[in-house]
């Protein structure tokens, strides 16, 4: 019986590797990392053990792949599902947003994540590719406005920068490891992001401030 061409060897692999990262992500999450065995992780997954080392080299590769895969999925989020705002004060506005959102989204992730990084310098190495693609994104994003045309390469990649540190420390860090209520660390961001705003010298037209407060009464 001949074999499946390259091509569907190719597929198969990646279909394969998919599986076993979602089974991961889910088991990570539910049981810890420490918790969790390739055993586990294959029997979920319905793929043989023996392919989480041949594919990731063991459960830590895995983990480094999880880590790339999200990077991976918020960049091709910012770049092709969030939808430009009108303007330039909107687009801020609206990326301190979705960064809080998507760090609590992410929550159980980065509780296994976080502390794993701390133990293994090859995990803290990926994780700093996610801020470094996150803002080339960003400032990407801020160059379609004539405003932000204006704003040099170090302005665009510090709001870019600015994104992130707000979206993990309100979003992440301030609701889950610090348990401040939700609702009040989101305010305090958007109060942040308010601030920077009116630093940012751009014609003010439909106010980024009013629409600030307006999310922040919600």
């Amino acid at each position: 019986m001949a074999g499946l061409p390259a091509e569907g060897k190719t597929r198969n692999r990646a279909a394969r590797e998919q599986s076993l990262i979602r089974a991961a992500t889910k088991l990570f999450a539910s049981r810890g990392y420490e918790s969790t065995t390739t055993r586990d992780i294959a029997a979920t997954a319905g793929c043989a053990e023996g392919l989480i080392h041949r594919y990731f080299k063991g459960k830590g590769g895995l983990l480094l792949a999880i880590v790339q895969s999200r990077i991976n999925r918020e960049v091709s989020d910012l770049s092709h599902k969030l939808q430009p705002a009108p303007g330039l004060e909107q687009e801020i506005l609206q990326l301190v947003n979705w960064e809080l959102e998507r760090m609590w989204e992410d929550r159980e992730f980065l509780n296994i994540v976080i502390p794993r990084a701390l133990l293994e310098p090859s995990i803290g190495q990926v994780i700093r590719l996610g801020p470094q693609q996150r803002a080339k994104v960003i400032s990407k994003r801020l160059r379609r406005f004539p405003q932000g045309r204006q704003l040099s390469a170090d302005e665009l990649e510090a709001i870019s920068h600015f994104v992130g540190v707000v979206g993990f420390m309100f979003g992440y860090m301030r609701p889950m490891v610090l348990r401040q209520d939700r609702r009040r660390a989101r305010k305090t961001a958007l109060s942040i992001t308010d601030l920077l705003l009116r630093s940012v010298a751009v014609p003010r037209g439909h106010s980024g401030a009013e629409a600030l407060r307006s999310v922040a009464r919600q």
